[in-house]
């Protein structure tokens, strides 16, 4: 008999239901906390804090705590920038052009994320007048992208044979690459940073956007540790859905889930990056198996949209794509071509990034692809003398490899709705023009309801 339960659980430090109460008369313990007793139960972790924003399609969801006197929301520069500049909470934690239109109009184009050094066309744009602004900040108010001035390496197999650009700055010296901000969210999941790969960790990034974007003079060690703390501790993604409804219920979708989210280096890589030695899997999400329609489907809106999802799903994880002509990939296993779906460059487990450092070429730079406001740079090979016209050199910039040219790493997929456009330079709009991109280069011959099946799934992450 356990008279005296509550004392003795409490010097074990084994939790009860606080709710369920003992009559002081009669102690004995409720059937669940004998249940608990017995076992040594503990109870589940709380739920981390979260913060809702609406978005397009629903709700995405931030877990964990936004302290908003971290160093990530302070300004450390000369420019009045922050992290939280280009990178916005209700934006999925990069900016969007929406959000960046709304801000150049509330402020005529003051506001901080409005300065040349990076934001406009080029360094030399006029913004003496409003007119002058929105000329020399549109690729940011079009496309949401940040211009990241790189040069061509000392090192480099290549030179720059020629350049065509609009707004007539870039040279070997600096060429002008406009490229979206990532979002700072889901960061524990990375296997590289940045698009071009280039940032050896977190602290350097941040050093270097703090050195960069916000023209800080120099850089406090304990405020860089601040800022790689806050932003590895939050966790965003969707969890609702106009037409669904809440898409955490009865799922595994959700920021919360993030949290503890089993993850390392290698995690479900294709070409046996593995340190465990596991096998690949392509069914790499999960998180809507419970939207599988039953034998007879209910008709409801909320229903048949949660069926989208879960076909969707099903298409990202199995449909074959014969993947053909992606330097950094078919080469990588000397395959010309390989047999994959989706999931074999979005491999991490219900996240969707690779898994190792992998930069691809999927053909997002060529000439073919360029529109009029980007430029376009004639890169030749110092040895072959063969040439390649392209937008943006990529991961080349980096390590000055003929090889690297055009190669990007794939980015994080949940939460992503909230932040268009899409790729890093911005050039599909939306989820259906991203799908649409896909299903051309590689020939997937999607259907409409196909189309929108994966288009609902993407929105749901």
């Amino acid at each position: 008999m356990l008279t005296n339960y509550r004392v003795l659980v409490g010097s074990l430090g084994i939790w009860v239901c606080t709710g369920c109460a003992i009559d002081p008369v009669d102690p004995s313990p409720t059937e669940l906390e004998v249940q608990a007793f017995k076992t040594h139960a503990t109870p589940p972790p709380p739920p981390p804090p979260h913060v809702d924003f609406p978005d397009d399609t629903g709700t995405v969801t931030t877990s964990g705590a936004i302290d908003t006197h971290n160093p990530f929301f302070l300004s450390l520069g000369t420019n009045q920038r922050a992290c939280v500049t280009c990178h916005v909470a209700d934006q999925a934690w990069t900016i969007t052009p929406e959000g960046v239109a709304d801000r150049f109009n509330k402020s005529n184009g003051t506001d901080a994320l409005f300065r040349t050094n990076d934001g406009s066309v080029s360094p030399t744009a006029d913004v003496s007048t409003l007119s002058a602004k929105r000329a020399a900040y549109s690729m940011l108010l079009n496309r949401a992208v940040i211009r990241v001035g790189l040069p061509i390496p000392a090192n480099a197999e290549f030179k720059l044979a020629d350049v065509d650009d609009p707004y007539g700055f870039a040279s070997a010296d600096e060429l002008s690459l406009f490229r979206r901000p990532l979002p700072t969210t889901n960061l524990r999941f990375l296997s590289a940073r940045m698009w071009d790969t280039r940032e050896a960790d977190l602290t350097q990034q941040a050093i270097d956007a703090t050195l960069g974007h916000a023209q800080a003079t120099g850089v406090n060690a304990q405020q860089m540790a601040s800022i790689v703390t806050f932003e590895t501790g939050i966790y965003t993604a969707q969890t609702k859905d106009k037409v669904a409804g809440d898409l955490t219920k009865g799922t595994t979708a959700g920021s919360a889930p993030l949290v503890n989210l089993p993850f390392f280096i290698g995690i479900n890589d294709p070409f046996g990056g593995n340190p465990n030695g596991d096998a690949f899997n392509p069914n790499a999400f999960t998180l809507f198996d419970s939207y599988a329609p039953p034998p007879v489907p209910k008709t409801g809106a909320a229903d048949l949209q949660r069926y989208a999802i879960y076909r969707g799903q099903q298409i990202f994880n199995t449909r074959p794509i014969t993947i053909t002509g992606v330097a950094g990939l078919n080469d990588l296993p000397g395959l010309e071509t390989i047999d994959g779906t989706c999931s074999t460059c979005h491999d991490v487990p219900n996240v969707g990034n690779h898994s190792v450092p992998l930069a691809i070429d999927i053909g997002l730079t060529t000439a073919a692809r360029r529109t009029p406001d980007m430029p376009l740079y004639t890169l030749e090979n110092l040895t072959t003398h063969e040439r390649i016209q392209t937008t943006d050199p990529g991961k080349a910039l980096i390590t000055g490899k003929w090889a690297d040219i055009n190669k990007f790493k794939a980015p994080i997929l949940r939460g992503v709705v909230a932040r268009p456009p899409y790729f890093h330079n911005g050039l599909a709009a939306d989820l259906d023009a991203a799908v649409d991109f896909y299903n051309t280069r590689f020939g997937l011959g999607l259907s409409p309801q196909e189309h929108d099946d994966l288009v609902a799934f993407l929105q749901a992450l």
